[in-house]
């Protein structure tokens, strides 16, 4: 999946429009895998997906989010709560976003650590797909 590129126009926007691209950005991030995934949300401020197996007690698994609340989002992905060791090779810039185990918060628009957070979320699908989860 390509990352959008900050255009001028983008860094010309108002924070509400920035904060929408933000959103948008963050979602696009996991809309590749919508077809492995049981959306139970997608609105303008909050997408939530579970994966599509259930556990084995018959409940949904939580795969990710994206929830925008003023300028900040935070971007939950269980994947790195479940195998913490993909966590092990992110840059310090990504690993200041974190907060608690499987949540990334940001507030401003930044393509590398999109692109690096898009290398994380292919190989937790990656995992996630050999252990059956997905």
């Amino acid at each position: 999946m390509k990352i959008p590129q900050a255009s001028a126009a983008q860094s010309n926007l108002n924070m509400d429009g920035a904060a929408t691209d933000l959103f948008v950005a963050l979602r696009d991030l996991l809309l590749p895998y919508k077809t492995d995934l049981l959306v139970v949300h997608d609105e303008d401020d909050h997408f939530y997906a579970n994966c599509r197996n259930a556990d084995a007690k018959g409940k949904a698994q939580f795969f990710g989010a994206v929830k925008a609340s003023g300028r900040r989002h935070s971007f939950h992905f269980m994947s790195v709560y479940t195998f913490p060791e993909l966590l092990a090779d992110i840059s310090p810039a990504l690993k200041k976003h974190m907060q608690g185990k499987s949540c990334f918060n940001f507030d401003a628009w930044d393509p590398t650590l999109l692109r690096e957070l898009q290398m994380l979320i292919e190989q937790g699908v990656s995992r996630y797909r050999t252990a059956g989860k997905l």
